[in-house]
């Protein structure tokens, strides 16, 4: 079956997280996508964390579904070689520091001269422009500049990162998002554009009303550790067998459910306790007395008491949990990427849904420089000589 993306091909020049988590969504909705790499070993994120068989797990995490190409960014026949494949493409997604692509003969009059229907998606960790354009950027840094880090943690503890890469990620789908709307304008109007997403804009947009309440109420946010901003009691419950139940049960129905299933009504009565609002103003008392109600249970059973009750509730899971959770299984949730050495490997399928023309896996993440030829003769129908040819000279 055709995936919703069938036909449209992507040039990936990116690395790290963001960019190839963009392009790789695009790949799971089925574009043609082909990852340029340098040939002098390739983006830095082959050489990151723990490997199998000889890969990181890092790069194969954020490349499946694309085909690789190999090349000489910094030759003069290398860089002819990238706009002649920018001028078949129908989106390139870069995330170079700005400026690098312009000073490769690569800017936007350039490839839009050649290819008016390209788009061109800009991936950076503070934009393009403005004084902290040219400032590096990651991930954790992004967290730090945009209010993340400290919003997170224990209450009068250090700030922390998150577990995972909430602005990398959130910046990937923001860029898929702004390329398929591009694609949508270019039906009406013929044309490709620019479109940009970064790590400073998407972690300022995950701050719900942080922001605005600095503004208009002269308010930092405080460290909640795991409590909820808005809604009390939900945070994290202890068993006896030392198990953990994140439990969410602040506002007004689900409140009364959870006192009935803590053998204590009284507790929907109270006035200190009757309200969100009252909730929020006295949440050490009341986080006290279920604190104090859960340590004397197992967490299987408070999780058994709270889901007969339709208390929004989980076990925090281990990732072993995980592996097992009977949802994740039926959902089909963790898939089987193809590998040349070890068949297959485990990782999260595709989040996005569409039950027409549905997301596939059709390949594993490319070797370095693995379909270099395949390409050239398929995106540029270039014959088998040229591509020897380009071979030896070490352009590819």
């Amino acid at each position: 079956m055709a995936g919703a993306l069938d036909g449209i091909k992507v040039l990936d020049l990116s690395r790290f997280i963001a960019g190839p988590f963009c392009g790789q969504i695009l790949g799971d909705l089925g574009a043609d996508v082909v990852k340029v790499e340098r040939i002098d070993g390739g983006e830095e994120g082959r050489r990151v964390g723990e490997t199998v068989a000889g890969d990181s797990l890092f790069f194969l995490s954020a490349n499946r579904n694309k085909r690789g190409l190999a090349l000489d960014f910094r030759d003069p026949e290398g860089q002819k070689l990238l706009a002649r494949l920018a001028a078949t493409a129908d989106i390139l997604v870069e995330n170079f520091r700005p400026g690098t692509l312009e000073r490769m003969g690569l800017g936007w009059d350039t490839l839009s001269a050649a290819n008016p229907r390209l788009i061109l998606v800009r991936i950076s960790g503070f934009g393009q422009d403005g004084p902290l354009a040219q400032h590096p950027c990651f991930d954790g840094a992004a967290q730090a500049q945009t209010g993340i880090m400290a919003m997170n943690g224990q209450p009068g503890g250090p700030p922390t990162m998150a577990g995972v890469f909430v602005c990398d990620y959130s910046t990937a789908l923001y860029a898929v998002i702004a390329a398929l709307a591009a694609l949508r304008a270019r039906d009406a109007t013929g044309r490709g554009q620019v479109v940009e997403a970064t790590l400073m804009e998407s972690g300022l947009s995950l701050l719900t009303t942080a922001l605005t309440e600095r503004i208009l109420l002269g308010r930092e946010p405080p460290r909640l550790g795991n409590r909820d901003r808005y809604l009390s009691p939900s945070h994290c419950l202890r068993g006896r067998d030392r198990g953990w139940v994140y439990v969410v049960a602040g506002n007004d129905a689900h409140f009364p459910r959870f006192a009935e299933a803590m053998g204590r009504p009284d507790l929907a009565g109270d006035p200190r306790f009757s309200t969100f609002v009252g909730r929020n103003a006295h949440i050490d008392a009341l986080e006290a007395i279920i604190d104090a109600w859960a340590a004397e249970l197992d967490s299987g059973e408070i999780l058994a008491r709270l889901q007969a009750a339709d208390v929004p509730c989980e076990r925090v899971a281990s990732m072993a949990d995980i592996v097992e959770n009977p949802q994740v299984r039926h959902r089909r949730q963790i898939v089987d990427v193809p590998h040349p050495v070890l068949g297959s490997v485990p990782f999260p399928g595709p989040a996005l849904r569409l039950h027409e023309t549905p997301p596939a896996i059709r390949r594993g993440a490319p070797g370095l420089g693995e379909h270099s030829a395949e390409i050239l003769a398929d995106w540029l129908a270039m014959d088998a000589a040229a591509i020897a040819a380009m071979q030896a000279a070490g352009t590819i």
